[in-house]
């Protein structure tokens, strides 16, 4: 399993295409979805879903184009069902002064398994910058792709509608932080890092 990022639109948000063979899932397309296409082409991969960290406008940008190119389902946390077709709750409004929306998704996800084609990772419930946030966890792969929850150095912000900063530092310190130290962390935005590094370094919350 491969997985392969893009920074797209102005809030520079990470985009990731997770592919083995000729299949993939996207994640969080927030914007330029010609751009991702184009990569999927030029790699002759088959996308099979597109998975919502969270549904707030920068994440969820360009997800009706490709869902309708390639026609395939959305899963979002079921929190955020509604999210996606209201611009009132994903933010567009209050940020870009435009509406940014979707159809609703297809697929609710609730912590636990999931299996989607040959792709088998763990759906973590990681409230606190938003309702229905969620992280992705491939215990094999050691990888995990926390949303807008952990960054490199940084935490999500709490100051939206949802959000709520001891609910965030719960989802940190007893999920995520609970994870062995070598698992490598695809945030929302910037660079990636490290559990370990993050428990030791991060200014914002530290292991208790």
């Amino acid at each position: 399993m491969q997985i392969n990022g893009f920074s797209l639109g102005p809030l520079g948000t990470n985009c990731y295409i997770v592919y083995h063979g000729n299949q993939a899932i996207i994640i969080d397309p927030g914007e330029e979805a010609n751009r991702i296409m184009e990569w999927l082409t030029e790699n002759k991969l088959v996308p099979l879903a597109i998975l919502l960290t969270h549904a707030h406008f920068d994440h969820i940008g360009a997800v009706e184009d490709l869902r309708n190119h390639f026609a395939i389902p959305v899963y979002v946390h079921p929190n955020e069902a509604s999210w996606l077709s209201k611009p009132s709750l994903n933010g567009s409004v209050l940020f870009l002064r435009k509406e940014v929306k979707t159809r609703e998704a297809e697929v609710l996800i609730n912590p636990g398994l999931l299996q989607i084609g040959p792709f088998e990772f763990e759906i973590l419930y990681t409230p606190g910058h938003s309702p229905g946030s969620v992280s992705f966890y491939w215990k094999e792969e050691k990888k995990l792709i926390s949303g807008d929850v952990l960054f490199n150095q940084g935490i999500g912000r709490t100051d939206l509608p949802g959000g709520d900063f001891d609910v965030l530092k719960e989802s940190i310190l007893y999920k995520l932080y609970q994870l062995p130290d070598d698992i490598t962390v695809y945030p929302g935005h910037g660079p990636s890092t490290t559990i370990g590094d993050e428990k030791s370094l991060n200014p914002f919350i530290r292991p208790v």
